[in-house]
């Protein structure tokens, strides 16, 4: 059940997120300030850093909770489901479970513009990949702790670099492109199904 304290914080979260990426836009990642955020919010930096611990989370959000949500989900994946397949839909629910798709396109197309943010996303990235190739692993038959199967580490870089370039090309096209079918055609791609 969701509290009345947890609606609030949810609408608090918004009005800053809307402001952040609002000044993003108008004037660059680099170029604005906390302050100005936290100004134009009309909450205090102390606040704001309640919410948010710093000023790369207001674009990239809390990347430790959507590494583990994504490594839940696949890991919850019936065990008839390959590998891809168990990755894909663990994508899929990772890439709507904070914001809405237009949400997600406009914070896209900040990281993907921004070298810096797209330096720290990709750095958070390769910690979710170390975290899911024994997940792989397993679904491929290995047991945890067995002998390190390249195999799933191929498969969790290839699927990372999927999604990667699905995600830069729908946010390149202002969201007109579908991404499932960008990561479908990029995988089978790389698979060797295109």
């Amino acid at each position: 059940m969701t509290t009345l304290w947890d609606r609030s914080r949810q609408v608090a979260v918004e009005q800053i997120l809307d402001t952040a990426v609002r000044l993003f836009v108008e004037q660059g990642y680099e170029q604005t300030t906390i302050a100005q955020i936290a100004r134009e919010a009309g909450i205090s930096q102390r606040s704001l850093f309640r919410y948010f611990g710093t000023k790369e989370d207001l674009v990239c959000g809390d990347q430790e909770a959507l590494g583990a949500l994504l490594k839940r989900t696949v890991e919850q994946q019936p065990a008839e489901l390959s590998p891809w397949d168990a990755l894909r839909a663990g994508f899929e629910l990772v890439l709507t479970a904070n914001h809405t798709p237009e949400r997600v396109l406009e914070l896209s197309r900040l990281i993907f513009a921004t070298p810096s943010l797209h330096a720290r996303y990709i750095e958070k990235r390769l910690r979710w990949q170390a975290d899911l190739v024994p997940v792989v692993q397993v679904r491929l038959g290995g047991g945890v702790g067995a002998t390190p199967d390249p195999r799933a580490k191929a498969i969790v870089a290839t699927v990372f670099a999927c999604v990667d370039a699905a995600t830069e090309l729908w946010a390149q096209s202002g969201g007109r492109l579908d991404l499932a079918e960008l990561y479908d055609q990029c995988l089978g791609a790389v698979r060797g199904d295109a």
